[in-house]
């Protein structure tokens, strides 16, 4: 679906990005629209989908989760039956926040986190080798976050 955007969505789309929490009355000020023109505005924006949702981002070591990892799989036998299976396993496990399905060696790249090394080695041999298909994993640990953000570049011309 191919949608257009005028200055005025892409500034509301960069400012909500940036700070989510903005009233409204506050980003019409900033887009220079009334406050009413300016909701009806965002509302259309959630309703086509190009704002998905409006979240909090949560610290996730003040919450004691103190173990990044990103855990590439195979799965075999290369089915739909499998995949469907093993993608409603995953969507159901919190401890995973991330599930894409790749191109090259591997099926899928997932980002996990756990509370400590012990909790995250106990989380892949128990929990993710016990999924439908999982055939072969390969897990990394993050050691340092340098660079994470939650904004799509998306150019303006406006202020």
């Amino acid at each position: 679906m191919s949608v257009t955007f005028d200055e005025l969505d892409k500034q509301l789309i960069d400012l909500l990005q940036s700070d989510s929490s903005i009233s409204n009355k506050d980003l019409a000020e900033k887009v220079g629209l009334s406050p009413s023109a300016c909701l009806s505005r965002t509302k259309r924006l959630k309703e086509i989908g190009a704002i998905k949702k409006f979240a909090a981002i949560v610290d996730e070591k003040m919450l004691g989760y103190e173990v990044t990892a990103f855990t590439f799989i195979t799965l075999s036998p290369h089915n739909r039956d499998i995949s469907n299976a093993f993608l409603s396993k995953i969507k159901d496990t919190p401890q995973i926040l991330e599930c894409y399905n790749i191109s090259g060696s591997w099926d899928y790249l997932i980002k996990i986190i756990s509370h400590d090394l012990a909790d995250c080695r106990d989380f892949l041999i128990d929990t993710l080798l016990s999924f439908p298909g999982v055939n072969k994993i390969e897990t990394s640990m993050v050691l340092s976050t340098d660079k994470q953000s939650f904004c799509l570049p998306f150019e303006t011309s406006g202020p």
